[in-house]
C-alpha cells in the first residue's frame, strides 16, 4: 500500500520538509497531499488525517504518524535497507540525539528566522538567536569531524539527522547568517542536494504569502 505525506506550503513549512526529504531521497515511493496552511478551511483539512491539527502526516495503510522525528522513525523501521541512520552504533546515537535536539529545541532561530525559501535578505539577530546559531553550529562541526568522513554530510552520507537540520540550513541561507567555514561548507551542501533542491524550486513557485513569515 503506497505511502501518502500530509505537508504544508513548501515554501514555508519547515517540519514538512524532513519526512518529504527522506522519502525523496531515499527513493521510497509515496503520494504528497499538499494543504496550504493558514487558509480558509485548513485546519479542518489537517484533523481530518490527524488529531494534533498539524503537518507533516504520514498516512501508511491504518496508521497515522504525526511528529517529524515520529515519521523519519516510522520509516527507518519500514525500510531498514534505506538506513535512514548511520550503520555505526556511536554514530547513530549521536544522530538521534542530535535530531531529538533540533526538534525540541532552538525556538527563538525559529521564531525570529521563520522558514522562507524565497527569502535572501539578512535580519539582525537578538542574542538569543546568535545563542542558538552558535550551538547549531557547533553541533554541525563535532559530528562532521567525529562522524562525517566519506561525505558531505553530518555523518558522512545523508541521513535523518541531515533531514532534521536541512530547513535550518536553509534559514541561515535565506536570512544570510554568518558561520565558521565547516557549518557553511554543510548549508552549502544541503542545498546542492537533489531532494533539496526539488523541494526548494517547488517553493519557489508557490503564489501563496503569510504575512507573519514575512518581515519587509
Amino acid at each position: 500500500m503506497a505511502l501518502t505525506l500530509v505537508i504544508g506550503n513548501k515554501n514555508y513549512s519547515s517540519w514538512s520538509m524532513r519526512p518529504w526529504l527522506a522519502l525523496t531521497h531515499f527513493k521510497i515511493p509515496f503520494e504528497e497531499m499538499l494543504i496550504p496552511l493558514y487558509e480558509p478551511g485548513s485546519r479542518e483539512k489537517i484533523l481530518a488525517h490527524s488529531p494534533a491539527g498539524k503537518v507533516p502526516i504520514l498516512i501508511d495503510g491504518e496508521a497515522r504518524v504525526w511528529e517529524s522525528l515520529a515519521i523519519l522513525e516510522h520509516l527507518a523501521e519500514r525500510f531498514p535497507q534505506a538506513a535512514l541512520w548511520p550503520k555505526n552504533a556511536a554514530a547513530r546515537a549521536h544522530a538521534r540525539a542530535i535530531s531529538a535536539e533540533m526538534h525540541a529545541g532552538f525556538a527563538a532561530l525559529r521564531q525570529h528566522c521563520p522558514m522562507n525559501l524565497k527569502r535572501q535578505k539578512t535580519r539582525p539577530l537578538t542574542p538569543e538567536v546568535e545563542k542558538d546559531v552558535a550551538r547549531v553550529s557547533e553541533l554541525w562541526r563535532d559530528a562532521r569531524a567525529r562522524f562525517g568522513k566519506g561525505g558531505d554530510y553530518l555523518f558522512g552520507a545523508f541521513s535523518a539527522a541531515d533531514c532534521m537540520y536541512a530547513p535550518v540550513a536553509a534559514r541561515f541561507k535565506s536570512y544570510e547568517i554568518k558561520t565558521d567555514p565547516v557549518a557553511a561548507a554543510y548549508v552549502e551542501a544541503i542545498h546542492a542536494l537533489p531532494a533539496f533542491r526539488q523541494w526548494r524550486e517547488a517553493g519557489l513557485k508557490e503564489s501563496w504569502v503569510l504575512p507573519h513569515n514575512e518581515f519587509d
